[in-house]
């Protein structure tokens, strides 16, 4: 069998390649950096702390586009499963919303209070009310697409495993994904520090991991990773296109120059971005 290739990292290796705030000693600097920009999203239209489930946690943001039957975008957020809040990312929406895209910025459990198999699930959930939901604030559930960063592209990724027409929706639910600096498989996370926090077992990682889980979405997929991010980091969107392209998919692959894992983000402030330009294009907006 052959041995993963994290198989040989010393401990200290290991941490540096797969725990992101390792690779950027100052990365509280770029979530502070765009609280201005947040400030300013939180001015548009929006319908805060919506309900989708029961839980604390199980709330999300809806920012309306200024037209009937608007295309969606739900972005799911990152924080290795363990940590962030949608708040955090009402920028998102500042370059969306003006282009008549209705933007949906869920949370979702975190551990340690779940296991991973309670994080996905929940960030699944807020997917599927939003499909059932959205029409009410404006959204159109035909035109639905999604990006995360981080532990949320792995939740996106999820959305794209998930049989929807098992939970009575359309089978072509998600019409695109974007999904940025995305960790696929767990597996490597289990031997981070991180781990005390997430409590990943075997079969836990197992069950959620999408470089190995058939996707089932056809729609068009973007995947997009910084190249000043850590060369493991950055391996595992290329692993995880190469299992999307084993399964008939065509998945376009960007490596954003001299961007790391925490400033890739800044480029939803930017409407020239990559990521604001694959997002335009799944929504049929370029």
């Amino acid at each position: 069998m052959q041995q993963p290739i994290w198989h040989g990292l010393s401990a200290e290796e290991h941490e540096a390649q797969y725990n992101p705030q390792r690779s950027v000693p100052d990365f509280m600097a770029y979530g502070a950096r765009r609280e201005a920009p947040n400030e300013r999203a939180r001015v548009l239209r929006r319908h805060a702390d919506v309900a989708f489930g029961p839980g604390a946690l199980h709330k999300l943001d809806i920012y309306p586009a200024d037209r009937p039957q608007a295309p969606v975008h739900i972005f799911l957020h990152g924080g290795y499963w363990r940590g962030q809040d949608k708040q955090n990312f009402a920028f998102v929406a500042s370059e969306l919303v003006p282009r008549g895209i209705t933007t949906v910025v869920a949370n979702y459990d975190l551990c340690p209070a779940v296991t991973l198999d309670g994080t996905v699930s929940s960030a699944l959930a807020s997917i599927e009310w939003t499909a059932r939901n959205i029409a009410t604030y404006g959204g159109d559930p035909a035109l639905i697409t999604v990006s995360g960063h981080s532990a949320g592209a792995h939740l996106s990724a999820a959305a794209l495993a998930t049989d929807w027409s098992a939970r009575g929706l359309p089978h072509d639910l998600l019409k695109g994904g974007v999904l940025i600096s995305g960790v696929y498989d767990p597996a490597p996370a289990a031997l981070t520090t991180v781990n005390a926090e997430i409590r990943l077992t075997d079969e836990i990682a197992a069950r959620h991991n999408y470089e190995r889980i058939t996707p089932l979405a056809r729609c068009p997929v973007w995947l997009v990773a910084g190249a000043a991010e850590p060369w493991h980091w950055i391996d595992q969107t290329y692993r995880y296109a190469h299992h999307l392209h084993r399964h008939g998919r065509s998945p376009g692959v960007i490596v954003v120059p001299q961007r790391h894992h925490f400033d890739i983000i800044d480029q939803y402030l930017d409407p020239a971005s990559d990521i604001i330009r694959c997002i335009l294009g799944l929504a049929g907006k370029s």
